[in-house]
C-alpha cells in the first residue's frame, strides 16, 4: 500500500493542528495533494489506466472544492496552505 498509517499521521501532524486532526481543510488538502502526486506518477507509467485517471480527476475536484471553501472563509489560511504545498491556481 502506498499510504501507510504512519505517513498519514505525519501529513496530519504537519499540516493540521495535530496528529488527531483529520478533518481540517488544510489536513484534507495535504492528503489529497499526496494522493494526486502518487496517482500522477502512476499515470506517467501506465498511460491507458483510465480508472485511475478518473479517480485522479475526482480527487482534484475535491481538493479544488476545499480550496474554494478556504478562500471564502479565511483567505490567510488559504494563502498559507498554498505556500506550504507549492500549489498554484
Amino acid at each position: 500500500m502506498y499510504l501507510s498509517k504512519e505517513k498519514k499521521h505525519e501529513i496530519f501532524e504537519t499540516y493540521g493542528q495535530g496528529q488527531a486532526d483529520t478533518g481540517s481543510p488544510e489536513a484534507q488538502i495535504a492528503l489529497f495533494t499526496y494522493r494526486i502526486n502518487h496517482l500522477t506518477e502512476h499515470l506517467k507509467k501506465f498511460k491507458k489506466d483510465y480508472s485511475t485517471q478518473r479517480a485522479l480527476l475526482k480527487i482534484v475536484g475535491k481538493r479544488r472544492s476545499l480550496l474554494n471553501y478556504l478562500i471564502k472563509t479565511d483567505i490567510e489560511r488559504y494563502r498559507a496552505i498554498v505556500a506550504k504545498l507549492g500549489l498554484r491556481k
